[in-house]
């Protein structure tokens, strides 16, 4: 059976805010929350290139790429989401941004963007 993804990502973010706590030396989440949002964002974005890499490799590969790409895509969330802890953005916002844009073209949805 396959997890609730819902109560996985809000485990994750309540952990995640918990960790703004916890000592640096014993906990990864902490440094990166000690070392700043300079960290946060670079890991972010080395996360985001080996997405890419992943997902290139998986448009030609078989199972064994896409192992690897659910791997850095989880990577990737996971960073994201400690950046959102760090500066308080609840995870219910980005679930009310997505609503928002469920049955909604994207090129309307990127136009309206946009146009502000």
């Amino acid at each position: 059976m396959a997890a609730d993804l819902g109560e996985v990502l809000d485990a994750l973010y309540a952990t995640l805010v918990a960790r703004r706590g916890a000592d640096p030396s014993t906990s990864y989440v902490a440094s990166l929350y000690a070392k700043g949002a300079d960290t946060i964002l670079k890991k972010i974005g080395e996360e985001a290139a080996e997405t890419i890499i992943a997902g290139k490799d998986c448009a030609s590969g078989g199972a064994l790429e896409r192992v690897r790409l659910v791997s850095e895509v989880a990577d990737l969330c996971f960073h994201v989401m400690v950046l959102m802890a760090a500066y308080d953005v609840p995870l219910s916002s980005l679930g009310d941004e997505l609503a928002r844009r469920t049955g909604r073209s994207g090129l309307a949805e990127k136009a309206s963007r946009s146009a502000t």
